[in-house]
């Protein structure tokens, strides 16, 4: 089916879209379906050279373990920023996210899976669990009877996950304020509506499933643009600046079982005003919801530096100690852990209106998303454009 039309079926009735059929590797699932065996993506390489391989994840609901049987990788960038070389012989991308390594070719030729499959960090939620493979081809003239297959981590190994993740640093010192205006904390992660009167319901036990941060589920506008009414100085109706900066209600944010009263969010238009220039950081808090799951949070318009990320609930006693200050990567995408936390932080030097949402596509169209309004600076080049003179009208 068409992806859109599967996301609007799911949007109709608030329940999970349905999975998809396979995974693909430049728009071919690989050797292990029948439809595309004949069109499996070849990389033809020379021994001894080594080449910069650049992984995009644009599966819209998974994140993705990859690894290529026989070579190691070296990790030299993240996001279209630098890291420090890190060698690994396997990559976790959220859906987003980029990654940039270099692989010298140095096996016996012959030819070569390049695998990737699902890591799957929600318990008991259906994934797309096959697995999408590419050769590469040493092109010696010497084959095996099948590529060698490279051994990939379990779908819910979160270990692999974070080890990742905690292993990459920014290639030279960060240039990192140390002052902190804006301190925000944010929980993330699912929840259920009840189904009014009249509404489709494709949810446990009539219900809708919804997703929020601190506790707000975002409503994207109808009647114009975030952008639009703030540049018009006419919010009213369409947004309003309350969204809160810590949430409403503290909890064990990890707890095995979460009260029920606490799995319905309240329904908004809330942005979060930030002064042009001030320096913002953000602890993102994973909560086990319904169900906890590691959350690709992705934020319009700015990179940011990932300062640390941990299991459980953050403590600030005990884990503002854990920040990296010297060489943190800096990213668009963050993975919050599964049951746990990632800390970022950023210079608020981008005037405008800027999405921050979970880059799990249905995550969104159950509300996992608010948006920061970072007024104007002093002068044109800190201050937002005039809107262009054939902007559409609707």
């Amino acid at each position: 089916m068409n992806p859109v039309d599967v996301v609007r079926a799911a949007t109709l009735t608030g329940a999970a879209p349905n999975i998809s059929d396979a995974l693909t590797v430049n728009g071919q699932p690989g050797d292990m379906y029948s439809c595309s065996s004949q069109d499996t993506a070849v990389f033809l390489v020379k021994s001894g050279e080594t080449n910069l391989l650049r992984f995009v994840n644009a599966a819209l609901n998974t994140e993705l373990f990859v690894s290529l049987a026989g070579n190691n990788m070296t990790v030299v960038g993240a996001d279209a920023s630098y890291t420090k070389p890190y060698t690994t012989p396997v990559l976790l991308l959220g859906p987003g996210q980029t990654t940039d390594v270099l692989v010298t070719f140095d096996q016996p030729p012959d030819r070569y899976y390049l695998a990737a499959r699902a890591y799957a960090s929600a318990q008991g939620v259906p994934f797309d669990n096959t697995t999408a493979t590419a050769i590469f081809d040493y092109g010696a003239g010497v084959a095996s009877s099948s590529p060698a297959m490279p051994s990939l981590p379990a779908y819910n190994d979160t270990a692999t996950a974070t080890s990742f993740t905690t292993s990459l640093r920014g290639l030279r010192k960060a240039e990192l304020p140390m002052r902190v205006d804006e301190s925000l904390f944010f929980t993330v992660g699912a929840g259920l509506f009840s189904c009014s009167k009249g509404q489709l319901c494709g949810g446990p036990n009539g219900t809708r499933l919804a997703a929020s941060i601190n506790n707000v589920s975002f409503v994207l506008p109808s009647a114009a643009s975030i952008l639009q009414a703030h540049y018009h100085g006419a919010p009213r109706g369409v947004f309003t600046t309350d969204f809160p900066a810590n949430p409403p209600v503290p909890f064990d944010y990890t707890a095995q079982n979460v009260s029920r009263a606490l799995w319905q969010p309240v329904q908004g238009t809330k942005v979060y005003k930030l002064k042009y220039g001030s320096v913002v950081q953000v602890v993102l808090q994973g909560t086990n919801v319904f169900a906890g799951e590691n959350h690709p949070i992705h934020i319009h318009g700015y990179d940011f530096y990932i300062l640390a990320e941990g299991l459980g609930n953050f403590n600030a006693a005990t884990d503002t100690a854990k920040f990296n200050l010297d060489d943190p990567p800096m990213r668009n995408t963050v993975g919050v852990p599964v049951n746990g936390w990632a800390v970022i932080r950023f210079v608020a030097d981008n005037p405008g209106v800027w999405l921050v949402h979970c880059h799990l596509d249905v995550h969104i169209t159950w509300g996992l998303a608010m948006a920061f309004l970072v007024d104007d600076g002093v002068g044109e080049l800190q201050s937002l454009e005039s809107p262009p003179p054939d902007l559409p009208p609707c």
